[in-house]
Order: structure tokens, then C-alpha cells, then sequence
């Protein structure tokens, strides 16, 4: 038998990791299309494309995203099927710097940051004058929060049939802060305004008339009503955050009735570069003040401040005290 001879034919590669090309080179997604993030629902997410209402499209996130969190408010870009057809699935490439962020921890002492909402232009505190009563440490925390992450507060009053408002609304005169009435009974004419073509987010315990409110703002949004229970505390109504277009422009954000909210990511330079005019006061303060003033901080530069800005220092240190002793306390949440 003749010796067989062998030739490149005869070579076998037998296939596995080792001979697959690899690149960490990311596809650049030149063709994704702008959209806007306004729900989040177990791994898959709800935008709008070019901030479009009428150009829904539902995406999941890409791999090369990986964990990366995406949050209502968020600017994405998509790219895959953008129909936005029944059983469709787009794909979030990448997301696009936040202009602002609302945040919270479970409590004071949590150290992890949790993004509510991102690129919102303003937080609406939602507070009942009655049926649950007011409370002003949970407003004040809002504050804190809104400063914080950029966003312009905005005290809304509710169910002012049972109580008047002017007394709940003298605890933030120095503030500067905008506050509106939205009882049952009131025309929302001034909401409307403060809201036309903005992204504002909305925010307040349950059972204080939120959901009520934003089915007067828009009517089709259908969203839940939930009475409140017999102990002062109201039922969880709304479970996901979602963004909802207004009829004259400009969106809402509903998020769930919340319990508590954490300031443990918050430090006190944080509240008071939203103080046009003490923001720059501080820039004298020695390292590592705390801007309470004596005796906690006695070379604290907010001390020299005269005439009106006296009240606006009283005001804003009484947040940092609030941010400074942790978690409000039940009766003030």
C-alpha cells in the first residue's frame, strides 16, 4: 500500500473560544434615534422617540450597556426595530448625560443612591392641607433633595376645602418658594402655567391627592385612585414612575406615594449652591464646614452677612439642621 501524502486539505481546526476573533471595539450606532425614557417596567423600558408622544417604542437595554441604570427622564439612543408595532423590541445603545437628578436613599444611613427620576426641570412636593395632615419635615427633605439635584421646587396644596392654606405656606416664607393651591375645587390655571413645556416630576405621600391631580392635569391618563386608610397613612395608588405628556406641552411624572426619603448622598454645599445668593458666601468658609454657625461652625462665612440675607441664612441652615440629624422623625414625615 502506497504511503498517503498529505496536503493542507487534511488539516483540521477544531472550533472553540481560542479561535473566535475578538474585538473591544464597540459598534459607533451612527443611525440610533433620540428618545426620551417614560417608563421602566422589569427590564424593558418605554420611550418616546424624538420626545414624540405619538412615537412610542418599547426597548430593552444593549449589551454593551450592561448595567448601566436607565430611569424615567433619561435621554436615550435607540436603535432595532423603531415601529413601535405590538411585540416589537428596540434596543437602548446609550444614554445621554442627566441635566438633573432627583435621588433618595431608604434612609439616612444608606449609603446607596438611588436615581428617581432624571433630566426633570422641577419637583412638585405634593402636600394634603387635611386628611392626611401636613407635615413639614417631609416638604423640607423634598427641599433638600430638589437643591441637591438641580431641580426647581414647587409647593402644590391640596384638598384646600378642608383647610386653608396660609397657615402650612408661612413655615417657607424665607425660601423664596414658589406655592400653589390645587384643591378639588380650585382652577389649575397657575398649574397649568408653572408646568407648560417642562418636565416636572411629582412627589408626595400617598393618599394626598397626586393621582387625583394628575388625572385633572391629563384626563386620559386613567390613573389610579386609592382612598386613605384609617390611620392617617394613604394606600399605595401608583407603583411604577411614569412620564405623561400635557396637553398644551411639556410632561408630568407620577411616582408612587413614598414613606420615607433618605438624604444620606446629600452634603451641605450640595443645599446651598441653590442659594444664588449665598452660594458664593461659602466660598469663604474654611474646609469642612458644616454652615450652621456657632457653635457647630463659628468661622462659618454666612456670619457676615447682613440686612435681608439674615432670614434666607435662618432658612436655609434650618435645612441643613434637618440634614444634619437624619431621618425625620413619623410624625413629621
Amino acid at each position: 500500500m502506497a504511503k498517503r501524502e498529505y496536503d493542507e486539505s487534511d488539516v483540521r481546526i477544531r472550533p472553540g473560544k481560542g479561535t473566535r476573533p475578538r474585538t473591544k471595539t464597540r459598534p459607533e450606532h451612527a443611525d440610533a434615534e433620540a428618545a426620551m425614557v417614560v417608563t421602566v417596567d422589569r427590564g424593558r423600558w418605554g420611550v418616546v422617540l424624538g420626545g414624540d408622544p405619538d412615537r412610542p417604542v418599547t426597548t430593552m437595554r444593549a449589551r454593551e450597556l450592561g448595567r448601566t441604570p436607565i430611569v424615567v427622564g433619561d435621554e436615550v439612543d435607540v436603535v432595532g426595530d423603531l415601529s413601535g408595532r405590538t411585540d416589537t423590541l428596540a434596543r437602548i445603545v446609550r444614554r445621554g448625560p442627566r441635566r438633573t437628578v432627583l435621588r433618595r436613599t431608604a434612609d439616612d444611613t444608606d449609603p446607596t443612591e438611588r436615581v428617581v427620576v432624571a433630566n426633570a426641570d422641577q419637583l412638585l412636593i405634593v402636600v394634603a392641607l387635611a386628611d392626611p395632615p401636613p407635615r413639614t419635615g417631609f416638604v423640607e427633605r423634598s427641599l433638600i433633595a430638589a437643591y441637591a439635584g438641580g431641580l426647581a421646587p414647587v409647593l402644590c396644596l391640596t384638598k384646600s376645602d378642608l383647610a386653608d392654606a396660609s397657615e402650612f405656606a408661612a413655615h417657607f416664607a424665607d425660601l423664596d418658594l414658589r406655592i400653589v393651591v390645587a384643591g378639588r375645587d380650585d382652577e389649575l390655571r397657575e398649574v397649568d402655567e408653572l408646568l407648560d413645556g417642562k418636565l416636572t416630576v411629582l412627589l408626595g405621600h400617598s393618599g394626598v391627592g397626586k393621582s387625583t391631580l394628575v388625572n385633572r392635569l391629563v384626563p386620559e391618563a386613567d390613573r389610579a385612585i386609592g382612598a386613605v386608610s384609617g390611620v392617617g397613612k394613604g394606600r399605595h395608588t401608583s407603583t411604577q414612575s411614569v412620564a405623561l405628556p400635557l396637553p398644551g406641552g411639556g410632561w408630568v411624572i407620577d411616582t408612587p406615594g413614598v414613606r420615607s426619603f433618605g438624604l444620606a448622598h446629600i452634603s451641605p454645599d450640595d443645599v446651598l449652591l441653590a442659594f444664588s445668593d449665598l452660594s458664593s458666601a461659602i466660598e469663604d468658609c474654611p474646609r469642612g464646614c458644616g454652615h450652621l454657625g456657632p457653635p457647630a461652625d463659628p468661622e462659618c462665612a454666612l456670619d457676615a452677612l447682613t440686612g435681608p440675607a439674615q432670614s434666607r441664612v435662618a432658612a436655609a441652615r434650618n435645612l441643613l439642621a434637618i440634614l444634619r440629624d437624619g431621618e425625620a422623625p413619623e410624625s413629621e414625615r
